[in-house]
């Protein structure tokens, strides 16, 4: 399935300050991959998930989502393939209800309003927040604001999904159902996050990106367990790994 990969070739990035970002990353993932993306602060995961649906494109290098190279005229079809959930849930949340942001991704797919309606209860009976459909964004809490964000990508039924710090505002419980509910999406995935329980326990593959440039790329329970390599990206150990 050509439409669910996603390649990196020689991926440079300066921002309009002249910060590079992104150093000629390379990586390419496969359809059904579940890929973790780790690093400090400032390592430029934020910015290579951004360039996964054309909200960033490349200084130079290409990147390929399926049959498409990404460029400003092909980012719009790009979008229909890739739901990107961002770390600030503020920034995708703008309409007046819960019910209008999550039905906003269908709508603009061309559904009918049936179809409007069982996106938005199905996704988000998947974040346990159908409760929420009536509320207005702005009086939702952190975690369930970052619910809801969840839920309009995943009623937009993306191919690939690309989620920054998706669990960074959730309580124990809600971080619980966030797992469960990425085991069950069997396209590709793609998550940046400082949990690293959390990508050890729903990544596969994980990649360690330092100075924005890719340092290591292999099997999760390899990479997590590799402390003098997570110590010279100022990472340490999951917990799950400490103490053994």
């Amino acid at each position: 399935m050509s439409h669910h990969i996603v390649e990196f070739k020689d991926v440079f990035f300066r921002y309009s300050d002249g910060t590079e970002a992104l150093k000629g990353v390379n990586f390419r993932i496969t359809h059904g991959e579940s890929v973790g993306v780790v690093g400090a602060n400032g390592a430029g995961k934020s910015t290579l998930l951004q360039h996964m649906n054309g909200y960033l494109v490349p200084t130079s290098g290409t990147i390929t989502i399926g049959d498409l190279t990404l460029t400003t005229k092909t980012r719009r079809e790009i979008r229909k393939k890739v739901g990107i959930v961002f770390q600030n849930p503020d920034d995708q949340l703008f309409m007046p209800t819960v019910f209008d942001d999550v039905a906003f991704g269908p709508l603009n797919l061309g559904l009918d309003e049936a179809s409007v309606r069982e996106r938005v209860r199905k996704a988000l009976g998947m974040v346990n927040s159908l409760d929420l459909q009536d509320k207005p964004p702005h009086h939702l809490s952190c975690g369930q604001k970052s619910a809801v964000a969840i839920a309009s990508v995943m009623a937009m039924e993306p191919d690939i999904l690309a989620m920054d710090e998706p669990a960074a505002n959730l309580d124990p419980r809600s971080r619980r159902s966030l797992i469960s509910l990425l085991k069950t999406f069997k396209h590709s995935k793609i998550i940046a996050s400082h949990d690293l329980d959390l990508i050890l326990d729903v990544c596969q593959r994980c990649i360690v990106i330092g100075g924005g440039a890719v340092v290591a790329d292999g099997p999760s329970a390899e990479i997590l367990s590799n402390k003098a390599l997570l110590e010279e990206n100022n990472l340490e150990l999951p917990l799950s790994f400490q103490g053994r």
